[in-house]
């Protein structure tokens, strides 16, 4: 009688536990611990962080943080913590929170456009992956990767061609810049380099030209007659005379890429520079900024027409009277002229 008592307290005994250790996986593995009210929530976790960084970015969203501590623990996941960008969706349990920040680092959408300077694309870069502008600038100035992929610190900005990719927010600098060559390659194809060829240019001074193309005009549907204009010019052995060049001479001069110049003056066309298209012919030696696609395809699709000269169209804003000779060139200018002077342009 008495053995029996003792075996039924065990009994009793072992209930508790089990119900217990029941309650410890429903709450602790199963139940819901998330404190936010939107259906998602991202948690960004740097390259060698340590599970307490990785707690006090989860504590804010979890209405449990010990709970979460103790499965953390069972599960190993406090000293294999990996970086990356996870989601965490509402009602989440810690189970599933556990296996989403240990496996499922989701991608983002990298997008860059019209950037002037490799700087300036650093600092685009950095503002959406974890690197730093600092890196990311020196992995894509770096000479001995420019010099394999016959590039230099002029035309260095050539390799990165505006889209939207699709990278781990963890990407490093060095696999950011060989990825974007990959891409630059593929963006190359044999199409593409045919016309390249045919134009008696590399890709990147189809890029360069590109960039001036694309300085000069923002209408798409104006690219290529802007670019025959140009292709024209360099066939005749004219210098392109391009104040955009200009422009970015001056802005590279001073250091200060960010000044507005609206207007070239004449005393600006005299500046010492390879990029003062005035007194250099040929291209200048990079691009003046990150032409995006249309204008790199306008240049290679350009029309073909006889005229030499542009100047904007004050009439219809936005695009350009075009000109065959000089006489009717002046006459399109002096337009011009007398409607910048009226709106008071001096710079």
């Amino acid at each position: 009688m008495y053995f029996k008592k003792i075996l039924l307290a065990i009994a009793l005994i072992g209930l508790v536990v089990a119900a217990y250790f029941a309650y410890f996986v429903y709450t602790a593995m199963l139940s819901p611990n998330t404190a936010f009210q939107n259906e998602e929530a991202y948690i960004y976790i740097p390259t060698g962080a340590k599970y307490q960084e990785v707690r006090a970015d989860l504590e804010p969203l979890l209405k449990n943080i010990d709970k979460f501590d103790a499965l953390a623990e069972r599960k190993k996941y406090t000293t294999n913590v990996k970086p990356g960008r996870y989601a965490i969706k509402k009602d989440m349990s810690n189970n599933d929170i556990i296996n989403s920040i240990r496996s499922n680092n989701l991608p983002i959408k990298v997008s860059f456009n019209n950037q002037e300077t490799v700087m300036d694309l650093a600092g685009r870069i950095a503002a959406q992956i974890e690197a730093d502008s600092s890196s990311l600038y020196k992995a894509m100035t770096d000479s001995e990767f420019l010099k394999k992929q016959n590039l230099n610190q002029e035309t260095a900005i050539s390799m990165y061609v505006p889209n939207s990719y699709e990278f781990f927010w963890n990407t490093s600098s060095e696999k950011f810049r060989n990825r974007m060559l990959n891409e630059y390659n593929k963006f190359w194809t044999e199409k593409r380099l045919t016309k390249a060829k045919n134009l008696n240019l590399s890709e990147e001074e189809v890029i360069t030209l590109a960039s001036i193309v694309q300085k000069e005009t923002a209408k798409v549907d104006e690219r290529p007659r802007v670019a025959g204009v140009y292709l024209n010019r360099l066939k005749r052995g004219m210098p392109l005379q391009a104040d955009p060049t200009v422009i970015y001479a001056i802005k590279k001069a001073s250091g200060d890429f960010n000044q507005v110049i609206k207007r070239v003056l004449y005393k600006d066309l005299e500046m010492n520079s390879p990029y003062n298209t005035y007194k250099n012919r040929g291209l200048p030696p990079g691009p003046i900024a990150m032409p995006d696609v249309s204008s790199i395809d306008a240049v290679l699709n350009y029309e073909k027409h006889d005229y030499i000269y542009f100047v904007a169209n004050v009439k219809n804003f936005g695009y350009h009277k075009f000109a065959k000779t000089l006489a009717q060139h002046n006459r399109n200018k002096q337009e011009y002229v007398r409607w910048i002077n009226k709106q008071g342009i001096n710079r």
